[in-house]
């Protein structure tokens, strides 16, 4: 997923890094320059949800548009109220995510 993912925004034209857990992206030099995350929701280890929590609480604020294969009502308001821009289910148009993600820049 992660491969196909990179694979359609750098199509789309942005510009694109990718990492294999949430770890290796707060490793990563520097967050704060990340203008979006498309973040899975089931991320092994720390969760998407969990990555966000962190992000605030470091008050990194990176807009992030979430997926997820499990559709839950309550973690997508509760991600959408943790100021996410999107909560896309599985399987999503590639379309919509081009959209999420150009909404979410027109956040930050």
């Amino acid at each position: 997923m992660r491969e196909s993912v990179c694979a359609l925004l750098q199509e789309a034209g942005f510009a694109v890094r990718a990492f294999a857990s949430a770890e290796a992206f707060l490793a990563a030099p520097p967050v704060d320059e990340t203008a979006c995350l498309v973040l899975d929701v089931g991320l092994p280890v720390m969760s998407g949800p969990e990555l966000q929590q962190e992000l605030a609480r470091r008050g990194q604020r990176v807009p992030i548009v979430f997926i997820t294969a499990k559709p839950d009502r309550s973690l997508q308001s509760r991600v959408l109220a943790g100021g996410a821009a999107a909560c896309l289910v599985k399987p999503f148009l590639d379309t919509s995510l081009i959209e999420a993600v150009e909404a979410a820049l027109g956040k930050r």
